[in-house]
């Protein structure tokens, strides 16, 4: 059996004043495409199909197309709800989507879902789980403590087996959205609504009767701790951190006894970049003509004070979406990107012009930069009065 695996869709999503509608339903017709000349028997949808628990009215028919169009090709599909997701609104019409074999999973009602699919080697046990807090797991678990999401999930787990739903050595597939680890840590981005610490962490390790996860939550596609604990990661670039995403769908083969994975890469219409160097060059043509359309982070270079140069820039990139001036000099090493950020982090007045002509979109004038150096100057003597 063959199934096409994706997640993190957050469909309705908005980057500052830019709507990704027409980005989003781009990429899911690519994801159509792709289902039918891979010629899968079943769509894994790992949660966060809506990026707001209420998603904008514009944003339904987005996803009611994508169904439609699987559902007419006789696709099986598998939706859990996300952490991004209402479960009440996601779950509407549910039992008749059913009927046209499309399995919506939003709320987790104290047992395990299942689902039974045949192929030529048997039954292939599908098991969806939404996402779930551990307070909501405790009420039908009273017996339990319930303390942290691992604890929720293994409870989960170990009472789909008490109960038969869940047999080891049968051909079994988990859908989940949570945040999963290994031994090293899974590759995260400033898109996710993740908090990274031990509540919210669940080992790999206890997946292991199932022969293949379907996770959602993080958006850069990655195995975790085995080759087939997987993160589909999300179809788009949804923030600056992911400039070097490779984004796709992962292809998931079923045999008798064997699973093999591969990734079907996805090219946006509008990609999202980061360029830098002197203004003059970014302007050129031969920098800006094929990557004009895309989203862009642009930091300039330049070693002189520049006359609005978010203005200048935005007149040959319309979707620009963050501008910084670090002068060439500053740079104490080109492609050490880290540095760069520590080094304004610590200097106040460059992090508040960066601050105020992202929000107010026009330039930090130099009077103005004077003051603002005066007075936390002024603070600052004060301050240091103060503690001694």
């Amino acid at each position: 059996m063959r199934f096409i695996h994706l997640a993190d869709l957050h469909i309705g999503k908005r980057i500052k004043e830019f709507s990704l509608l027409e980005d989003q339903a781009y990429i899911l017709e690519r994801i159509v495409e792709i289902t039918e000349k891979e010629k899968a028997d079943a769509v894994i949808i790992a949660g966060d199909l809506y990026d707001k628990s209420v998603p904008p009215g514009e944003a339904v028919p987005v996803l009611d197309d994508f169904l439609t169009r699987l559902s007419e090709m006789d696709k099986t599909v598998f939706i859990i709800s996300g952490n991004h997701d209402s479960s009440e609104r996601l779950s509407f019409g549910s039992r008749l989507l059913k009927k046209n074999n499309i399995h919506i999973i939003s709320t987790f009602d104290g047992s395990l879902s299942k689902t039974v699919m045949e192929d030529e080697y048997g039954s292939i046990n599908v098991f969806a789980l939404p996402f779930v807090r551990p307070a909501r797991v405790q009420k039908f678990f009273p017996d339990k403590t319930i303390s942290s999401y691992e604890d929720a999930l293994v409870d989960i787990i170990n009472d789909a087996k008490g109960k038969g739903i869940l047999v080891p050595n049968e051909r079994n597939i988990l859908i989940c959205h949570q945040f999963v680890t290994g031994t090293s840590s899974p590759i995260l981005s400033d898109s996710e609504s993740t908090i990274v610490g031990t509540l919210e962490n669940i080992s790999c390790e206890i997946f292991e009767d199932f022969d293949y996860v379907a996770l959602g939550h993080l958006h850069c596609p990655q195995s975790v701790g085995r080759e087939t604990i997987r993160y589909a990661g999300s179809p788009l670039k949804y923030s600056f951190s992911e400039v070097n995403h490779k984004k796709s769908v992962t292809v998931v083969d079923i045999d008798k006894n064997k699973v093999s994975i591969k990734e079907s890469p996805l090219t946006p219409g509008r990609d999202m970049r980061k360029i830098k160097g002197k203004l003059k060059n970014l302007i050129s043509p031969e920098v800006c003509e094929e990557i004009c359309s895309d989203f862009i982070h642009a930091t300039l270079t330049d070693e002189n004070d520049l006359y609005e140069p978010l203005a200048t820039l935005r007149a040959y990139y319309p979707y620009i979406l963050h501008m910084e001036h670090i002068k060439e000099s500053e740079f104490s090493n080109e492609n050490n990107e880290t540095s760069v950020y520590d080094r304004i982090s610590k200097n106040p007045i460059k992090l508040f012009k960066e601050f105020y002509e992202e929000t107010k979109q026009k330039e930090f004038h130099e009077h103005k930069q004077k003051l603002l150096e005066k007075v936390l100057k002024e603070e600052l003597e004060e301050f240091c009065h103060d503690t001694h």
